[in-house]
């Protein structure tokens, strides 16, 4: 059975989005891969006041403009078109009312009233999210739907120029008309401007930007297009409101005589609104692509292989796939609200209105580090470290970033995890701990064959064994995606070939159930953790060596330098082995799972000796650390592995800390059965009354240092606090995207005093966004019950503590008996 959508998709997805409230200093407009990432710059500004820019901050030619004919004005909408516009009697240069941004997880709009008229104008940018689709998320494209309304004639354009194919403004470019004739397979003809390098470079890059590939901007063919130098392009349409239809063939350097690719949409409202005896309605759909092939090289079972993305197994050529992108709007766009509804009702039910827009803002940055490969029947997702150094499928990235994999697809984790599973299986990395990354630097995923990859040993075989756990936790209690499954009536069909060469989609391009398959998530579970059996025993054989008493060494913070005995960092490895002993029991050793269990057990016992302050209000920095603190955020991974249930607890679900018994909660209640706690109450309240007497105005630091923290960090060590002091977390970090001096996407690393800048590195549009999911990972869990085990958080409020003096005591008591150490 297929649904019907409902009529005005577009008008649905406008009222998605009104509720949006944060202004964060910059907002995603077409972000669907690290390469296709271009953003509204300085967006608590006016749109026309800056040009959009690529994540690095880098400009990028992208300029959209209305004008009236009626008044022989035109606006700049987009960009600094104004600067190309000299004074003319031809036309005069005006500004719209700006009436701001709105977002929600898959959309940016912008809104506009041009003065003196009734017309107003939405500029609706989407890079659909669809959970249920793998398909659809790994087509490299994004939308942009312009709306027009009133009684007024007017016209839109919009250009881009040879910057979104290069980072390198030296380099030529070549340009392409494309058009397609409606068919079977092209329900709505266009036309497509395809823009790449005269001399590509295959899988490299230029300040981060990729040096190969084709660039592409789909219209209806209906409307006007042309290509030119850039100051004539833009003067034309300003005068005569519309363009030629004229290709320049003059291929030359990005800026030389400027090259830019336009089209125009003529609007007729005043005819229409007669017609309609009201104010008429109008709007135009505009897509934008970056295909390449292959789009990474990876050290795969077989050897260094040339990836392909992962739609060319469905498509014969990247204009087939664009034609299909185009027409299948109405379906990415009913998918993409489902899932941003959704998301807004869990995370606003979680937190709060602040919590619904910083979801929202992160889901697309996430996103923004992929690349889809593989095959239909074996997909993979390869991720950028975006920023902080480049590199390859790091898994100390990887890690802060699971949450939102677990709550909008666990299976997409797997597809993540699969090319560090595959190549260490493979035997092309040496050392007995779980690598660090695939690679130096994206695309290239050439592995570590000398074993000098950074050095993190424990971060990395915790975090495996931690995501292993999580992901075989979501699969045997078939947690999957808990939004729309099936396609609308309007969705269009794939060719058979291709959807015959897969069993997980359906002809619709809709992800199957496991039932769909003819499994059950248990034996999927058991499966996907048996095939790499090999590796969870050989990772927790070294934290059981190393984990206890860490050795000088990096933690994923390693901005913050080396330092030994970390009891963050321990706890990690030893929440590690106790992960292990679960995954032994789903394969079926028992015996072995009974050994990893009663080693944890040890361990946190000896942990708690060594990592708390003596007077037991804090966890230390470091075991030899006195007077310090840390930021305990390592303690998610218990109550998110089930460690930490509450006795008894039934099968029924109850209610939560955060939803009441009339709520459905998320994912559903499905069977856990009842374990005693690992981690004692006792240390996730300390931590939690800690938090709440170190609170700084932009958020809690990440350890005693600096005054600096890593909102990934906060959303972790939030999830598993007392509602309240989890309302004042999150209540500071809303602050500071409102009034954060940095100016670019997103940051996880910020001052939590001062402005809120950078503190030096500058991490920006980093994927570990994803960690501000913790909330709703956490409630999802264990079948919906972790959070229930947390309860006891809530029996009272905050003990107050003086901190200097805690802090002062610890360091003037003599040094306490370490034990082994």
């Amino acid at each position: 059975m297929r649904l019907c959508l409902w009529p005005a998709l577009a008008a649905l997805a406008l009222v998605l989005v009104d509720a949006s409230t944060l202004t964060p200093p910059v907002l995603p407009l077409i972000v669907r891969n690290p390469y296709l990432s271009f953003w509204f710059a300085h967006s608590r500004d006016a749109p026309w006041e800056n040009w959009p820019m690529f994540w690095t901050g880098s400009t990028v030619g992208f300029a959209i403009m209305a004008a009236v004919p009626e008044s022989k004005t035109v606006y700049p909408l987009l960009g600094r078109s104004q600067d190309f516009l000299r004074q003319s009697s031809s036309y005069t240069v005006s500004f719209p009312q700006y009436n701001g941004a709105t977002f929600d997880a898959s959309t940016t709009n912008l809104t506009y009233a041009i003065p003196g008229s009734d017309v107003r104008i939405t500029l609706s940018f989407l890079s659909p999210i669809t959970p249920t689709s793998t398909l659809r998320q790994s087509l490299p494209a994004g939308y942009l739907t312009c709306i027009v309304e009133g009684s007024t004639d007017v016209s839109l354009y919009v250009d881009i120029n040879g910057e979104w194919v290069s980072g390198n403004r030296d380099n030529k470019i070549e340009w392409e008309l494309v058009r397609t004739e409606k068919s079977n397979s092209a329900k709505t003809p266009i036309k497509t401007w395809s823009i790449t390098r005269r001399h590509e470079q295959l899988l490299t890059e230029f300040y981060d930007h990729a040096e190969w590939g084709t660039i592409h901007i789909s219209a209806p063919a209906e409307v006007e297009h042309q290509s030119g130098e850039s100051n004539y392009i833009r003067r034309l349409f300003a005068e005569h409101g519309t363009l030629k239809n004229k290709v320049d063939n003059s291929y030359r350097g990005i800026f030389e005589d400027e090259p830019i690719f336009a089209f125009s949409k003529s609007f007729k409202l005043g005819e229409k609104s007669q017609n309609s005896r009201g104010v008429a309605k109008d709007s135009v759909i505009f897509t934008f692509a970056l295909t390449q092939n292959p789009v990474v090289q990876f050290a795969s079972a077989r050897g260094l292989t040339m990836m392909r993305p992962l739609w060319a197994s469905y498509f014969s050529s990247a204009h087939e796939m664009l034609q299909y992108h185009y027409d299948d709007y109405d379906t990415a766009i009913y998918l993409a609200s489902d899932y941003s509804e959704q998301l807004a009702k869990d995370a606003y039910a979680s937190g709060s209105q602040d919590y619904q827009d910083i979801a929202a803002l992160s889901a697309r940055q996430v996103l923004g580090a992929t690349q889809f490969s593989g095959t239909p029947d074996n997909p993979i997702i390869f991720l950028k470290e975006i920023s902080s150094n480049g590199n390859f499928q790091t898994v100390d990235v990887i890690f802060p970033a699971f949450p939102f994999f677990l709550y909008t697809n666990p299976q997409w984790l797997a597809y993540l995890l699969e090319p560090l599973l595959e190549h260490q299986l493979s035997g092309q990395y040496p050392n007995d701990y779980s690598m660090h990354d695939l690679g130096f630097h994206f695309p290239n995923a050439t592995g570590h064959s000398d074993g000098l990859d950074e050095y993190m040993p424990v971060e990395e075989c915790g975090d495996m064994l931690i995501m292993g756990l999580a992901l075989v936790n979501a699969l045997k209690d078939n947690t999957q995606p808990a939004f729309v499954r099936t396609a609308p009536q309007e969705a269009v069909p794939l060719n058979f070939e291709s959807t015959k060469r897969s069993h997980l989609v359906n002809p619709y391009g809709m992800d199957l159930t496991w039932e769909d398959i003819g499994t059950t998530g248990e034996k999927a579970a058991a499966k996907w953790a048996k095939r790499s059996y090999k590796l969870w025993k050989q990772w927790t054989g070294y934290l059981v060596r190393e984990s206890l008493i860490p050795a000088n060494q990096l933690c994923t913070d390693d901005f913050a330098g080396w330092l030994a005995n970390q009891t963050n960092l321990a706890l990690k490895g030893i929440i590690g082995i106790k992960a292990m002993s679960e995954i032994a029991n789903i394969v079926g050793d028992e015996a072995e799972s009974r050994w990893y269990s009663n080693v944890a057990d040890e361990y946190i016992e000896k942990w708690q000796e060594f990592g708390l302050s003596r007077d037991k209000t804090h966890a230390k920095l470091a075991y030899t650390w006195y007077g310090s603190w840390t930021t305990l955020y390592n303690i998610f991974a218990d109550a998110l592995l089930c460690f930490h249930l509450p006795p008894n607890t039934s099968n029924s679900l109850g209610s939560s800390r955060f939803w009441g018994l009339e709520q459905q909660p998320i994912g559903g209640g499905s069977k856990t059965k009842p374990k005693s706690t690992f981690i004692p109450d006792r240390i996730y309240q300390i931590q939690s009354d800690w938090y709440h007497a170190v609170l700084q105005r932009y958020g809690l630091p990440l350890d005693s240092r600096h005054l600096y923290t890593k909102s990934d960090w906060e959303f972790f060590a939030a999830a598993v606090t007392s509602k309240k002091v989890r309302t004042e977390i999150l209540q500071h970090v809303a602050t500071w995207v409102n009034e954060t001096v940095t100016d670019r996407p997103l940051t996880d690393l910020y001052e939590t005093e001062g402005e809120g800048g950078f503190p030096g590195p500058n991490f920006m549009a980093r994927p570990v966004v994803g960690g501000h999911f913790a909330f709703l990972a956490l409630e999802r869990a264990c079948g919906g019950k972790a959070s229930a085990g947390l309860k006891f958080l809530d029996e009272a409020a905050p003990v107050e503590i003086d901190v200097d003096q805690a802090l002062m005591a610890d360091m003037a008591e003599e040094q306490a008996e370490m034990g082994e150490l």
